[in-house]
């Protein structure tokens, strides 16, 4: 997973429980990508969808695709994410998971 945060941007990628984001810097996380690794990245795509302020529940990303919002300073407030076997449908809308200038 990868965070996008307020006056630093997208951080590395961070695994295992790693944070992502800040600590102490009162900075809020704006967007993030999630990806799955190893042999779960066969079996299973990853989806995701963040609650956005001021635009509430984006639709959902998938597989290392950015959701959120980046240069509109706004933060996110909530994430939902899903596992689905590969070759099944998304949870739902897929439109609109990111705003970026």
């Amino acid at each position: 997973y990868q965070a996008h945060v307020q006056s630093i941007g997208w951080q590395g990628w961070k695994q295992n429980g790693e944070t992502a984001g800040s600590v102490g810097q009162s900075l809020r996380v704006e967007a993030i990508r999630i990806e799955l690794t190893g042999i779960n990245a066969g079996k299973y795509d990853i989806y995701y969808r963040v609650h956005c302020q001021d635009y509430g529940w984006l639709g959902w990303a998938k597989n290392g695709e950015k959701a959120g919002s980046e240069g509109y300073s706004r933060r996110m407030e909530a994430i939902e994410v899903r596992l689905v076997a590969k070759g099944n449908v998304a949870p739902g809308n897929m439109n609109n998971c990111f705003y970026g200038k």
